[in-house]
């Protein structure tokens, strides 16, 4: 039985390695007893991370550790709250004891890693598999290069960077260096024998030649997926929920005294609302600044229109207008 739509309620061994056992997802899972009240705070918290758009590719559940003795005893719970991170089967990390902050922190983090594994995982298996049309077609345009986007490793690379950077490219990468099966294989796979080497849709363009040729004639600009531009980035992310707060941190752990002050103004009238912490995107928290003419975060939106800030917020608490204004009234 799930205690709410976003935390699960663990009755039984195989829904536990059911939901534990998915491969390139993280699970979360609180052991708790009703009767430790220092496992109220975790149940918080984590009710809280299970509602962030930041983490709805993970997993949360719970699992009362004296009613389900035989997952307790395979996995050395001795003590609640116990919090176990797991994914494909395997333990990832644990924390014992009511410890909100480091839990918030590990979520954090091993869903970034696990995210990573997921979107590394084609490459890996296209590599064992000597399957190169899997590589090619790892992303819409991909590009075979010496080195990274951010470093690449020898002149033809940064020029070919370059330019795709000119026509605001959108593209996945392979750094050739790390593995030479596939700096090999792909030159006979696709009769080519220099790199970099760059493909649309699974198809060979060319070389930092002929890419310099398409920019040449106009047509490099309409052959390649573009990336968003900030701005419509920025509209899409202030639309995402009917009330938007840009902050430093997440509801669970914020980390500044702004941020914190509202978020206790925020929970207090039980708003219905998500979060983005700008500290993980500095593109996002520099240029939200000049899109909405506001220079200090936390910045609070309703229906895509910037309300303010902290001290908006307090206005509107000390006016009584603020639910109604958070409701767009």
């Amino acid at each position: 039985m799930a205690k709410n739509n976003k935390v699960e309620d663990v009755s039984s061994l195989d829904s536990f390695k059911k939901i534990t056992s998915v491969p390139n997802r993280l699970c979360a899972i609180h052991f708790h007893a009703p009767w430790a009240t220092q496992c109220t705070s975790m149940d918080e918290a984590m009710l809280i991370l299970a509602g962030e758009d930041n983490y709805k590719e993970v997993t949360f559940a719970r699992v009362e550790a004296e009613e389900q003795p035989e997952i307790s005893m395979d996995y050395d719970v001795a003590a609640v709250p116990t919090l176990l991170f797991m994914e494909g089967g395997k333990v990832l990390d644990r924390i014992e004891g009511a410890k909100v902050a480091d839990m918030t922190l590990k979520v954090r983090e091993l869903a970034d890693k696990v995210a990573l594994k997921a979107k590394s995982a084609p490459l890996i298996a296209a590599k064992a598999d000597r399957d190169f049309k899997k590589l090619i077609n790892a992303a819409p345009a991909m590009l075979f290069m010496k080195g990274s986007p951010s470093a690449p490793e020898c002149k033809f690379s940064r020029a070919t960077v370059e330019l795709l950077g000119s026509v605001n490219a959108e593209y996945g990468h392979f750094d050739i260096l790390r593995d030479d099966e596939v700096r090999q294989g792909l030159k006979e796979f696709s009769n080519w024998p220099t790199f970099p080497q760059f493909y649309v849709n699974g198809d060979l363009i060319g070389g930092l030649d002929i890419l310099k040729e398409m920019q040449e004639n106009g047509e490099l600009e309409s052959t390649v997926p573009k990336k968003m531009k900030l701005d419509d980035r920025l509209k899409k992310l202030i639309n995402q929920h009917s009330v938007m707060v840009f902050m430093k941190g997440d509801p669970a752990t914020p980390q500044c005294g702004f941020s914190r002050q509202l978020m206790a103004i925020l929970q207090e009238i039980k708003a219905d609302f998500k979060t983005f912490d700008i500290l993980r995107d500095d593109e996002v928290r520099q240029g939200l600044k000049t899109f909405s003419n506001w220079p200090t975060y936390p910045q609070v939106y309703v229906g895509g229109e910037l309300v303010g800030g902290l001290d908006i917020i307090n206005e509107l608490k000390e006016s009584g207008d603020l639910e109604s204004t958070l409701k767009g009234e």
